[in-house]
């Protein structure tokens, strides 16, 4: 298969910091669209894959699943894009498409392997897929989204991951105007499932350690910070929530929490990836026929309808753009959460 040699940043092993580098992209095949890259959002996921904190990492490493740019080219069998249009591309670029999950839409549970935007299977030209630290991107149009034209742009990047990650959960437990939803954390996740609680009508409480973010969640949208660490808080919404979106991105204990469900309601965890070393606590559970479940990012179909109601309402990230060069001192300040709530790379940087 022919490839197109463009220029990307990413690092060779989990200790090199990220650096300028070639990699090879494919050219464009008949259901493919080929995408310039204008803006990439950092996810803590990028730090995670360049560092092999989950294990697994391939390398050379390039990441970035929150891209954002202009198509230059279609292939042949392309309907639902043309030359010149803003697209986008979130953390899959393929699945099986005939599981049950893939049935359904469901493309990031798909029962045989989603491939990722990085780090994933490359099925066209072997070895292992990179993201969107790169100058181009060649994706299957059926992974490709539509971006509306009315917001900033850059500030849309991280709506195709911290966005549908906040997104997917609040539609699947059917939060309306009539729902209460707490969030856990106030960051990259954070933030966004704030705005979107509140977008879709919510009551929405933020749950943080610190009252320094009072001022932050409130402008937000928030309607009520609740300190976690303050019991008589606590007590006081004890029982009121329907929902709770759990963004923490650490082992931390999730027991506080259970008993500010409502009956029937769920604490969804979408920020942590491992063991949870604090043993679960089962009575507030099975007195209130209470929950705790899992969300990982969304489909394609849901994706695309998070992108629609944020062009209706004019919800975007809040974010810090940087450029390309800058990508190694960005992942220690996220270390530090010290952004207020997302880095964007401005790729033109790269040129």
């Amino acid at each position: 298969m022919n490839t197109t040699t463009v220029k990307a940043f990413g690092t060779e092993s989990k200790e090199a910091d990220l650096k300028e580098m070639n990699i090879e992209r494919r050219e464009v095949q008949p259901n493919d669209v080929e995408i310039e890259i204008h803006y990439c959002g950092v996810c803590h996921s990028d730090l995670h894959t360049a560092r092999n904190d989950w294990g697994g990492s391939k390398y050379p490493a390039v990441p970035g699943h929150e891209i954002i740019g202009k198509i230059t080219k279609v292939g042949s069998s392309v309907t639902k894009f043309k030359e010149g249009d803003l697209a986008g591309v979130g953390c899959l670029v393929d699945s099986c498409g005939t599981c049950e999950s893939c049935k359904q839409d469901l493309e990031q549970y798909c029962l045989n392997g989603s491939i990722q935007t990085y780090n994933g299977k490359d099925e066209f030209l072997g070895g292992h897929t990179f993201g969107g630290y790169s100058q181009k991107v060649v994706v299957s149009e059926d992974f490709v989204l539509k971006i509306p034209e009315n917001l900033d742009l850059a500030a849309v990047a991280p709506l195709l991951c911290a966005g549908i990650t906040t997104w997917s959960p609040l539609r699947h437990w059917n939060v309306t105007k009539d729902s209460k939803v707490a969030v856990v954390g106030l960051g990259g996740l954070g933030h966004m499932a704030i705005k979107l609680a509140k977008g879709l009508g919510a009551d929405v409480t933020l749950f943080s350690r610190s009252p320094d973010k009072t001022e932050d969640a409130k402008k937000l949208g928030a309607d009520a910070v609740v300190i976690s660490t303050d019991e008589e808080q606590m007590k006081s919404v004890a029982g009121k929530f329907d929902l709770i979106i759990d963004t923490v991105p650490y082992d931390h204990d999730v027991n506080p929490y259970m008993a500010t469900l409502n009956v029937n309601g769920t604490n969804v965890l979408v920020g942590f990836i491992g063991k949870m070393e604090d043993a679960l606590s089962t009575p507030p559970m099975i007195t209130g026929r209470r929950s705790v479940a899992g969300s990982m990012i969304g489909g394609i179909a849901e994706t695309q309808e998070m992108l629609d109601f944020c062009g209706e309402h004019n919800i975007v990230s809040d974010i810090e753009m940087i450029k390309m060069q800058d990508i190694n001192e960005a992942y220690e300040r996220m270390l530090k959460s010290d952004v207020r709530y997302r880095f964007v790379i401005d790729m033109k940087s790269l040129s």
